[in-house]
């Protein structure tokens, strides 16, 4: 499938971008409705939920990246990642189900229980079905261009997704005329639940009937976890890229976490559904933008241009007040134009450090990459929740009630002032990144010609030859 520069075709591209789509579907409920469903419908404590969520991402540190070796190392008939995504979407779907209906009991212990149960359950089967398919896409093709359109399309199947389930609660309860009562309210989380769930297995499920993976290399399966993880150390392109987006990542996830909180708390306004919509439908509309720009300039300063939209419009935002209702739409729709570039581009950025890990490791290790980035997501996404929540906890936030200034400072730092200093600190760490599509075209003929039993030389390490057996020696 993944044979020198050739293009892959588009019906391959869809089919790989589909799963994206239903795993934000599922995932946007998880990160941004979850939270405040439980913790003022079901009635979990706020800092409670914070810890939970914080928790259940340390759990992923070790699970993304022991799955993620996992897959690199598996042998089967259907190839290392495929089995994985078909049967971790059936387990995550089982989970979201449970999730988004808590029992109709009353005792907070009860509930908090339930929670705590099936959020760790929910991501150890997301892990299980998300590592292994993020790993695939590295995999498809070798094309820096062509590399940039497959991580495009994926993730603008993502914000499809994440536009879907951003506007589901409120098209639930407009279509089945249900109320904003807390008995009204569960029945919409199970409506959701209960369409997300075929909408995942067969999307992956038709991601795995159509796609075939490339064969491993030969000694890809020998290598032990630990040793791997210090081998990824000498990848310089990926530690600076990593870096970089995990700072931006958390720029990303504080509002994600507290976007809620922020336009009821702050703004003093409802229909937080309706700026997520419009968030995401002009992240859906400037993607092909982005595609354009990364061809003309490169992936790596479409990027930083991005991150520097992003900086000044949350900067903006951190001075809005009650009543701003218009002001934040418009710079809603700003840090729209920039998210897809945001979201896309690391991960395509991210198959090109992929491919000089094999020049200088002769491995292909996607999951253990994949891993590793996931850890980053979900790491970053836990201090977004849980320390933005707790946060607020303990700034005295008081269940649906009208807020004291503390609080509404705290969301205001926490949704905008810190999500800017992050973009600019992102920027300050990525204008280090060294792999330009002039330099990747020189890895992968490099990685060619180590392939056909000879030498090449090291693109960013000058002097360096790498042999077969990956030894370096000077020139």
């Amino acid at each position: 499938m993944r044979t020198n520069q050739n293009v892959l075709p588009m019906n391959l591209k869809l089919a790989y971008a589909m799963p994206a789509f239903a795993l934000a579907m599922v995932g946007i409920p998880v990160y941004v409705f979850i939270p405040k469903f439980y913790t003022d419908v079901v009635g979990v404590d706020i800092a409670v939920v914070g810890f939970l969520l914080f928790g259940v991402r340390i759990f992923d540190a070790v699970t993304d990246s022991m799955m993620g070796w996992w897959s690199d190392r598996t042998r089967s008939a259907m190839g290392r990642r495929r089995p994985f995504i078909l049967f971790g979407a059936l387990l995550l779907a089982v989970g979201v189900l449970f999730l988004f209906r808590p029992p109709m009991v009353a005792e907070a212990s009860t509930n908090t229980v339930w929670f705590a149960f099936w959020i760790y359950a929910v991501f150890l089967f997301w892990t299980v079905t998300a590592v292994p398919y993020e790993a695939l896409g590295p995999e498809l093709s070798r094309h820096y261009d062509d590399g940039t359109t497959l991580f495009m399309l994926r993730d603008g199947f993502l914000i499809g997704g994440t536009l879907v389930a951003a506007a589901s609660p409120a098209m639930v309860r407009w279509i089945w005329g249900l109320d904003g009562s807390p008995e009204e309210v569960r029945t919409a989380f199970l409506i959701m639940g209960l369409l997300y769930a075929p909408v995942l297995v067969g999307a992956c499920a038709w991601c795995v009937y159509r796609l075939r993976e490339q064969r491993p290399l030969p000694d890809a399966g020998r290598i032990h976890l630990f040793e791997s993880l210090r081998g990824m150390r000498r990848n310089r392109p990926f530690l600076i890229l990593l870096a970089a987006f995990t700072v931006s990542a958390l720029g990303s996830n504080l509002p994600a976490a507290l976007i809620l909180y922020y336009v009821q708390y702050v703004l003093r306004t409802s229909g937080a559904e309706l700026f997520l919509l419009l968030f995401f439908v002009t992240g859906i509309v400037f993607l092909p933008l982005w595609r354009i720009v990364a061809g003309r300039v490169g992936k790596k300063h479409a990027w930083l241009i991005s991150l520097g939209v992003n900086a000044v419009v949350f900067l903006a935002i951190f001075f809005l007040g009650p009543g701003d209702v218009v002001a934040y739409g418009v710079l809603v729709v700003v840090s729209g134009v920039g998210f897809g570039a945001v979201l896309a581009l690391p991960s395509a950025l991210q198959a090109d450090v992929i491919d000089y890990d094999e020049l200088i490791s002769g491995r292909r290790r996607e999951g253990q990459y994949m891993g590793l980035w996931s850890v980053a997501k979900k790491m970053t996404a836990a201090v977004g929740v849980g320390v933005g929540l707790a946060a607020m906890g303990m700034a005295g936030y008081v269940l649906n009630a009208t807020q004291g200034p503390s609080v509404e400072w705290t969301i205001r730092i926490f949704y905008a002032l810190i999500p800017s200093l992050c973009n600019v600190a992102a920027i300050a760490i990525a204008l280090r990144y060294p792999l330009s599509g002039e330099r990747h075209r020189e890895v992968i003929a490099a990685i060619d010609r180590i392939r056909a039993g000879g030498a090449a030389a090291d693109p960013l390490r000058p002097g360096v030859m790498v042999c077969r057996d990956r030894m370096a020696c000077v020139i």
